[in-house]
């Protein structure tokens, strides 16, 4: 699970599950939302990488129709899984902490992550209903900073 197929390009990185029916749906529908915003900066200079948290159950193949559930563009939004050490290894780099309940959901820390073209951390949202519009605007600041 790496990010240099992203390299030169700013990145939005999520944590979500796809069995969640509480904040990823908001998250996710609202990513989906700013992508469209993005127009042609959405793949070529802006990409959005979403990680399950939840590597048991979302398999690839899961992953694939939560995001055409979500109508991603996947030319620019990645949804990764992986093996759970990775996925837990991947989630503390970028501060978030996963774990599944007794009755098989995930409660986990949400943050959303951007990454400047050059691979460096740049601001985190807290939580699942943060300003689109001042997403997006940060998004395309990074891309500005780059030239």
């Amino acid at each position: 699970m790496s990010l240099r197929g992203f390299r030169g390009k700013a990145v939005a990185i999520t944590f979500i599950f796809a069995s969640c029916t509480d904040t990823c749906p908001v998250l996710t529908n609202n990513m989906a939302r700013v992508q469209d915003e993005l127009g042609s900066a959405f793949g070529s200079k802006i990409a959005f990488v979403s990680i399950t948290v939840d590597p048991e159950r979302d398999t690839p193949e899961v992953l694939k129709q939560y995001a055409e559930n979500f109508g991603a563009n996947l030319d620019g939004w990645a949804f990764l899984t992986g093996d759970l050490a990775t996925v837990r290894s991947v989630g503390r780099k970028y501060g978030v902490f996963a774990r599944k309940t007794t009755a098989g959901d995930v409660n986990h820390i949400f943050l959303t992550s951007l990454i400047d073209p050059k691979g460096i951390l740049r601001v985190q949202y807290v939580g699942a209903r943060f300003d689109l519009e001042e997403f997006q605007r940060d998004l395309l600041s990074l891309v500005d900073e780059s030239k």
